[in-house]
């Protein structure tokens, strides 16, 4: 499509991250010093997407935990539960880059192209405008793999089918990343919020297919993944499993953490 360069301001700076860019560099890279390099690349990832304060740690490890892999890096698919719209199907915007205070992520128009073909997948800026789970990613993918291109996707009322229809369109080889924002259960005391992440991270594991919203609200995007690594042989392993209480928070309602990587066999 032709037309000018139109992007996606930052809608969550200075409340669900920095948005002074010093203090932001800083803060992902205190995040990221918590985490260590694989010995293996990772096909894809699912990371949390909450306040800094609270899931940021999480999300450190997940994405340090990329090493040197993020320097081959040319694209990653940022696939996100929508909290504000309601709307079938999956979205994904006109824009052409979306800003940070550490910059702007450049979309990739290719990949764009090829999704505009697929029957669940409508082009719509709305859903885009305020979600805050795509955009938390985007200073830790700025940091770690700053010339690869992101490809926004947001899930409404949409089935594993239609996520994983998406990413087998998109899925490419070493050059492309996959993540799946999701956090796990919310507003349960902290022994009860232990073990049903537990129990969600086992499902995640054994990459199940039927994970549900109280589960994960970003499960859509889960078993969508989860249906293409069944059927690749690919293998699940938990990087980190945390809550709020853990990180910033107090422990009678909080929410849960996970970080998971997905590899060859």
């Amino acid at each position: 499509m032709g037309g000018p360069s139109q992007v996606r301001p930052p809608a969550v700076a200075g409340l669900f991250y920095p948005d002074d860019p010093g203090e932001l560099s800083a803060s992902v890279e205190e995040f990221l010093s918590g985490g260590h390099p694989g010995s293996r690349n990772a096909k894809a990832l699912v990371v949390p997407h909450a306040g800094y304060i609270y899931s940021g740690p999480v999300a450190g490890r997940a994405y340090k935990s990329l090493g040197a892999q993020a320097d081959l890096l040319r694209r990653v698919i940022l696939i996100g539960p929508s909290h504000r719209v309601g709307f079938e199907g999956v979205a994904i915007p006109s824009a052409t880059a979306f800003v940070t205070p550490l910059g702007e992520s450049h979309i990739d128009a290719d990949a764009m192209d090829t999704l505009r073909s697929l029957p669940t997948v409508v082009e719509d800026d709305w859903p885009h405008a305020l979600e805050h789970s795509l955009e938390v990613q985007l200073p830790f993918l700025q940091r770690v793999t700053p010339d690869a291109k992101i490809v926004p996707i947001v899930t409404g009322d949409a089935s594993a089918s239609a996520v994983e229809e998406v990413i087998e369109a998109l899925w490419g080889g070493s050059e492309t990343l996959i993540v799946i924002s999701s956090d796990l259960s919310h507003y349960h005391p902290y022994v009860r919020a232990r073990a049903e992440d537990a129990s969600t991270a086992q499902a995640i594991i054994e990459e199940r297919d039927d994970l549900r919203g109280e589960q994960a609200c970003g499960c859509v995007g889960i078993n969508g993944l989860n249906r293409i690594a069944r059927k690749r042989g690919m293998r699940a392993e938990v990087l980190d499993l945390r809550n709020s209480g853990d990180t910033a928070g107090d422990k009678r309602r909080v929410v849960g953490y996970g970080a998971f990587g997905f590899y060859d066999a």
